[in-house]
């Protein structure tokens, strides 16, 4: 049979509920502006919290309505800032019995109705409070006629009345609602915070708890109060007496955070062996994929900070001092682009684990990938030394020219991760020099070596020669030629080769143009690959087939 006190249990985020706004904890800044409030006398009527799940939205709008309502033991005081114990209009509140302090779930109650029975009861006073108090939690939830309904009201309540709307996701808030309400953001509370409030609560509960499981469940809590309460309750129910981080580790699937930084300094070593090692290892322990992957992620957001400010190492408190030293050794050894290389990695990576259908294998596939990316140099660097010919970092071989001599292509043997390949990479060599302008062909390539690249399509594309002399350009244009054509060959011409130019049209008939040129020089070649009696024969045997292109062409004879 269930026992008494387990019957009575009251869970810890609600057994340390905050009760005043001593109470609250990683909010400074708001209790600070409705401390001055209340005290002043500049009390909004409408007031807009919002933040993450758990960091105290609705226990501050409970708060300031005791507050603002507080009568003291006699009835007789006003509102105050301090501890509302002894009062019993704030008891009423505090157990949600009060008639005058309204809550209601806008999650649940989104209508237009919902609204109106609030505005009904607007116009009459509290029975016996100081004021109405409507408390709204998940306002966004309104309905689009539910937040028009609210409008008026809100702007000009009767001076009895104060709103108090809870939201997380603010910016599904209509607009005309916020420019109505004094807003708060209530932030996420740090996990130096965090710690140190579950271990006074542990004292108060009378429970050992380690320092680094408390500091385990408060970076698990993401800055929310109530998760890491939830948590901690659940520590002590598993542990049955002192809480250890082995037994948080455990109840959370979090990985040894030693073990991830030895994961991770050996995929970016590429150390692929031992990295799977340690990660077989971890999972064997019972951490779950996705949370080394993201712890893994975390790390390299970790490491790239302490690249770009080393001196941070000694502000920072997220790990313990031996391994906060190890990760700034680590950070020191990488580079920026390696450490935002890897974190584009883990952070595809980790989408990959979350919906794999083996959550162990896709992460192994995230660290073979980085073990293997590790090898990789920088894209800077590399196109660097492509452009300069030097040898490449990284096991990359110098770059050769191609046997041909002549080709615009290089052969670059790349080797990354133990594998060695050759890639056939078309780089930009250095043109040769046109010292004598004989042909229109001439002309077009001293246009692209000097980088009128539009001037030298136009030319390829619609000038029919007529006359080429030294100095001297006389042409035909084509049907879709630019009309300042000859103006801009002028400038262009002088510009590439130093000397005077002139460029004229002419109703003469001219040359073909080089495309027209080049696509009869191509159908040539085609009628000449047709006559062969070899290509006559497949044609005959395969009467539908087309001749698409020409490869060797110097074999057909």
């Amino acid at each position: 049979m269930m026992s008494d006190t387990a019957k009575e249990y009251r869970v810890l985020a609600r057994k340390y509920r905050p009760k005043n706004f001593d109470d609250l904890i990683g909010q400074d800044a708001l209790v600070r502006t409705l401390k001055n409030a209340i005290e002043s006398g500049r009390i909004a009527h409408a007031f807009m919290l919002t933040g993450i799940r758990g960091v105290g939205k609705t226990t501050t709008a409970r708060i300031i309505a005791k507050a603002l309502n507080y009568a003291g033991p006699d009835g007789k005081a006003g509102p105050t800032t301090g501890n509302t114990d002894d009062c019993e209009i704030c008891k009423a509140i505090t157990e949600d019995r009060h008639p005058d302090v309204f809550e209601m779930d806008a999650a649940s109650r989104t209508g237009v109705d919902d609204i109106r029975e609030i505005l009904d009861g607007v116009r009459y006073a509290p029975t016996s409070a100081r004021y109405k108090i409507y408390i709204i939690d998940e306002v966004h939830m309104l309905s689009k006629n539910a937040f028009n309904a609210l409008l008026k009201t809100l702007e000009e309540p009767p001076p009895h009345v104060k709103f108090i709307f809870a939201t997380t996701e603010i910016r599904k808030v209509p607009v005309t609602v916020l420019s109505r309400c004094q807003r708060f953001d209530l932030r996420r509370i740090d996990a130096a915070t965090l710690a140190d409030y579950y271990k006074q609560i542990c004292n108060w509960e009378k429970v050992k708890c380690d320092d680094e499981a408390l500091s385990l469940i408060s970076r698990a809590a993401d800055g929310s109060a109530r998760d890491g309460l939830s948590m901690l309750d659940q520590a002590i129910a598993l542990s049955q007496g002192d809480v250890t981080a082995q037994k948080v580790k455990e109840m959370l699937g979090l990985a040894d955070r030693g073990l991830v930084l030895d994961l991770l300094e050996r995929a970016v070593k590429g150390e692929c062996e031992s990295a799977l090692a340690t990660m077989d290892d971890l999972y064997r322990k019972g951490a779950d994929p996705s949370v080394i992957i993201g712890d893994m992620l975390d790390l390299s957001h970790l490491l790239t900070k302490l690249r770009a400010v080393p001196s941070m190492k000694d502000t920072l408190q997220v790990m313990a001092r031996e391994e906060m030293d190890r990760a700034a050794d680590l950070a020191s050894k990488l580079s920026m682009p390696a450490l935002a290389r890897v974190w584009q990695i883990l952070l595809k990576g980790l989408n990959e684990v979350n919906f794999a259908p083996v959550p162990q294998k896709a992460a192994e596939m995230v660290v073979i990938r980085l073990a293997y990316s590790a090898d990789l140099p920088d894209p800077a660097e590399l196109i660097k030394k492509l452009k300069d010919g030097t040898p490449v970092s990284s096991g990359a071989s110098p770059i050769a020219p191609s046997p041909s001599g002549g080709g615009s292509y290089q052969t670059v043997n790349v080797a990354s991760g133990g594998a060695a390949a050759a890639v056939k990479v078309e780089t930009a060599l250095a043109p040769v020099p046109i010292t004598e302008i004989a042909s229109l062909a001439d002309v077009q390539a001293v246009l692209r070596q000097s980088g009128h690249m539009s001037l030298a399509t136009q030319v390829y594309l619609n000038v029919h020669l007529v006359k080429l002399e030294e100095g001297r350009l006389e042409y035909r244009p084509a049907a879709n030629a630019a009309q300042d054509l000859a103006q801009e060959l002028t400038i262009a011409l002088k510009a590439a080769t130093g000397k005077r130019w002139m460029v004229t049209m002419s109703n003469a008939p001219g040359a073909m143009t080089l495309a027209e040129g080049e696509k009869a020089e191509k159908q040539a070649r085609f009628d000449k690959v047709r006559a062969n009696s070899l290509v006559k024969q497949v044609f005959d045997i395969f009467p539908e087939a087309e001749l698409k292109a020409i490869h060797n062409k110097e074999d057909i004879q």
